[in-house]
């Protein structure tokens, strides 16, 4: 077993009481202002309010269901498109010559930069925003693909192409499962990516949402109520990570070995 890959629950459940011990000290001692950092116990019962009223007459499952809609189905579509053109990028050169310059023109650029422009384009309903999100986790899925079929050991393909495989054959037998390992990482990295953009996305001529709720909760100073929102994207990202991690290791069962 790889020593690096070696899990430490003990240190991490550690760290983060250490945390939180010096959050609840600092906040009830008065050593910072409860309007910059409210307390576990403000946000504990801001979260109750809002789980049993919701926030701005909307129930907090309605906040909760929105934000996840945008953000599945974003990355869905991006699953779609991302992977194959990825994996075809990856095999043919000159197919990769026009995707790669389209996709290493948009990905640096802030999503704030290009939004305005969809809200033009699309309007202000799901459409911008979906498509928002859809190009933040377009990026990482397409390059991992991209990178995943470059690393490739040639010599499996040459041994398959020499037994009379054709070129659909070999790619769907060789290049599609040894690239899956690289595309998981590409997926995990572009819901990350999608997650924090969810934020920018709910900012402009939204009304409910996680991310929406942050930006009001900002607007008045609602320390507490940020915090829940952030809170609660932060452990429902951990769990979606979590989720697409047993799901890596029960389809790539071979990867590592």
């Amino acid at each position: 077993m790889n020593k690096n890959k070696k899990s430490h629950p003990l240190i991490s459940v550690t760290t983060w009481l250490v945390i939180i011990a010096f959050w609840t000290i600092s906040t009830n001692t008065g050593m910072v202002s409860s309007q910059l950092l409210p307390s576990p116990q403000q946000v504990f019962k801001a979260f109750i309010m809002i789980l049993s009223e919701g926030y701005n007459s909307i129930p907090f499952w309605e906040h909760l269901g929105i934000s996840f809609y945008r953000l599945f189905l974003a990355v869905i579509l991006a699953l779609v498109m991302a992977i194959p053109l990825g994996l075809l990028s990856g095999y043919f050169s000159k197919f990769r010559a026009v995707i790669d310059s389209l996709v290493s023109f948009y990905r640096p650029l802030p999503p704030l930069a290009y939004y305005m422009l969809l809200i033009l384009w699309l309007g202000i309903d799901e459409e911008s925003k979906v498509t928002l999100l859809f190009l933040a986790s377009f990026a990482p899925i397409y390059i991992a693909c991209s990178s995943a079929v470059s690393r490739v050991d040639e010599t499996f393909v040459l041994s398959a192409k020499s037994m009379g495989a054709t070129n659909a054959q070999v790619f769907f037998t060789i290049v599609v499962p040894a690239t899956l390992p690289d595309i998981f990482i590409g997926v995990r990295t572009a819901v990350g990516v999608a997650y924090t953009t969810l934020v920018s996305a709910e900012m402009v001529a939204a009304t409910s949402g996680l991310g929406w709720m942050v930006i009001d909760a900002s607007r008045y100073l609602k320390s507490d109520v940020m915090f829940v929102g952030i809170i609660i994207m932060g452990l429902t990202g951990i769990l979606i990570d979590f989720l697409l991690k047993k799901l890596e290791t029960k389809i790539v069962f071979w990867a590592g070995k």
